[in-house]
């Protein structure tokens, strides 16, 4: 018995295999720091209790039938009311689809937009964007970009790339580094989308940004998101936004998901989900309409949960930063976003206590691992270089408590190799 070859030559995600791997440990009792998944512990990081009651309240009051297949209208008009308010992005609530978290969202974007053969530019670092060109049959342009730039890419990064391209994959705050998109940055990379498809003629397909902004809520001190449409308005008929709760709410779990953009694009991603049937929970749906027009409770919420999240990174940025005082070789990039530290360990070519030399960067993921307790992702798990030695350490699963201990645990572990 076969199977298709693009499920022949499928690839897992990375980051799960090793999350299961970590709580395998766990299991047996192993004291391990997580940083790996990008998820939550609730009892840590719980959901607001205004959308958690509203959650159970729409369950009493039977919303348990099939939601509408672009979601329920409250939630569409609360996402087109929060989305103009706090962005200042004007949509109607027809150009705006609900689905069962990001993910969805964007595998629909993809299909919606790219044919087989066609060309996707992303970034590396940067999330599943190569495992969506596998679904999709695209070609991958993969543009690596550099901890100078915060590994953030520039227009002098992509310009060579957009030539012919159907699709441009961007995020900010980015998954895995927690950094953004300066202003300048991005107005640059947007007027080179411009420019090219000025350059296409009338029978070529013009050149689109998915533009993830899942984190956007999620900034530090002076960082300030931007987005394309913002900064360029004749973007916004090339443009597909992917937004929702999961991250800034830390309601992964509730699984509502919103994107929005021009009408011929959205109207064929409801036409794909309708069919796969990817929505969320309408009990949901209905608790998160009402929270989004609670906005002292939002804001209530965001101001506790983000300081929570900074302290969190703050430790460990400040942690690398000692450690690199120190002499060992690792570094950190100040957080600026999300709930990601981007992290270095520099480790490749030193030899263990069991006289295993390090090469590649799950080599060093293990030896933490198995030395500090302390599991971390490296960047080769989102399309960087096996030998990139830069990791992502995601804050969300993990207590104070529990990284304050594993970074003398860490020490120890960089200090035994030679």
């Amino acid at each position: 018995m076969t199977v298709s070859k693009m499920a022949q030559n499928l690839i897992g995600s990375e980051i799960i295999k090793l999350a299961g791997e970590v709580n395998a440990m766990i299991a047996k009792g192993e004291q391990i720091c997580n940083l790996t998944i990008g998820d939550f512990d609730p009892k840590i990081f719980p959901i607001p209790g205004e959308l958690r009651a509203g959650i159970a309240e729409a369950y009493s009051e039977g919303h348990t039938n099939y939601p509408p297949a672009n979601g329920v209208a409250v939630l569409r008009k609360a996402v087109a009311d929060f989305t103009r308010d706090r962005l200042g992005l004007t949509y109607p609530e027809n150009d705006i689809l609900v689905a069962g978290g990001s993910r969805p969202l964007i595998y629909a974007t993809y299909l919606a937009l790219v044919d087989p053969g066609d060309k996707v530019v992303f970034p590396t670092p940067s999330w599943n964007n190569n495992h969506y060109c596998h679904l999709s049959s695209a070609t991958p342009v993969m543009v690596e970009t550099s901890p100078e730039n915060n590994f953030m890419p520039t227009a002098a990064d992509v310009a060579s790339s957009l030539k012919g391209a159907t699709l441009l994959a961007l995020c900010s705050p980015l998954n895995p580094t927690g950094t953004m998109f300066s202003k300048k940055d991005l107005e640059d990379i947007c007027d080179l989308v411009i420019a090219e498809n000025k350059s296409r003629g009338a029978d070529e397909k013009p050149l689109y940004i998915l533009y993830d902004q899942i984190y956007w809520m999620l900034t530090f001190g002076e960082h300030k998101h931007y987005d394309p449409v913002n900064l360029r308005p004749e973007l916004r008929d090339y443009t597909i936004y992917i937004d929702g709760t999961s991250k800034c709410f830390a309601a992964t779990g509730v699984r509502v998901g919103y994107a929005f953009g021009p009408t011929v694009v959205i109207d064929k991603m409801k036409a794909i989900l309708g069919h796969v049937g990817a929505w969320a929970p309408k009990a949901e749906q209905m608790a998160t309409a009402r929270f989004l027009h609670q906005t002292d409770a939002v804001d209530v919420f965001l101001d506790e949960f983000k300081h929570n999240v900074r302290e969190s990174l703050d430790i460990l940025y400040r942690a690398f930063q000692d450690l690199k005082k120190e002499g060992f070789n690792v570094d950190a990039i100040e957080p600026m976003g999300a709930i990601y530290l981007s992290a270095k360990l520099d480790l490749a070519g030193k030899t263990t206590p069991s006289g295993q030399v390090l090469q590649t960067s799950k080599d060093i993921s293990f030896y933490i691992l198995q030395e500090a307790k302390l599991a971390v992702v490296p960047f080769s798990a989102f399309g960087s270089a096996p030998e990139l030695g830069w990791f992502r350490l995601s804050v969300g699963g993990a207590s104070l408590d529990s990284i304050k201990d594993s970074l003398g645990r860490l020490r120890a572990a960089l200090q035994k190799l030679k």
